[in-house]
């Protein structure tokens, strides 16, 4: 066995190990203005929404509908409600999730993520706490922020007015 094929070895188990690891469960120790059991979360949500919101997956790029909506309306928390995005800060960023430079006043909340071994901000919503996305600063002006994402965290409500 080569060096190379014990390095590239001792990769593949590191990742199957955090492929395998459980996902940590959204802020079990904040409390949030909406609260449910992690019973009752599963029961209100799509597996997938409850995978997104409130254990921090993360949907397959391209997957959401809500990637290619251009049409007038707001972005709302799937889990609560809570409108998050106006359509005017949407932008096609090319990334496959659901991209705004700005969000609504008070609707989100960031703290520091480590996980996937690199540094990154997480967002998730103010009322209920679920996991929103990632934001990173390689968005269009007048922020130059990339609010970017899960479609399935997300509710569009066309037309209405943020």
């Amino acid at each position: 066995m080569t060096r190379r094929h014990l390095l590239a070895g001792s990769a593949c188990l590191a990742l199957l190990g955090w492929l395998a690891a459980p996902r940590r469960a959204a802020r079990a120790t904040e409390r949030f203005a909406v609260t449910h059991t992690d019973a009752e979360w599963q029961r209100l949500l799509s597996p997938e929404a409850y995978d997104v919101l409130r254990r921090q997956g993360t949907e397959a790029p391209g997957s959401s509908p809500l990637d290619h909506e251009f049409s007038a309306g707001r972005y709302d928390c799937a889990g609560c409600a809570l409108p998050l995005f106006a359509s005017a800060t949407k932008f096609d960023s090319g990334t496959g999730w659901p991209s705004f430079y700005l969000p609504l006043e008070h609707a989100v909340s960031t703290e520091s993520d480590s996980s996937l071994m690199m540094e990154r901000t997480e967002v998730h919503c103010a009322r209920c706490g679920g996991h929103l996305g990632h934001v990173f600063d390689d968005g269009p002006k007048p922020t130059g922020l990339r609010y970017c994402m899960n479609g399935v965290a997300l509710t569009f409500h066309k037309g209405t007015n943020a």
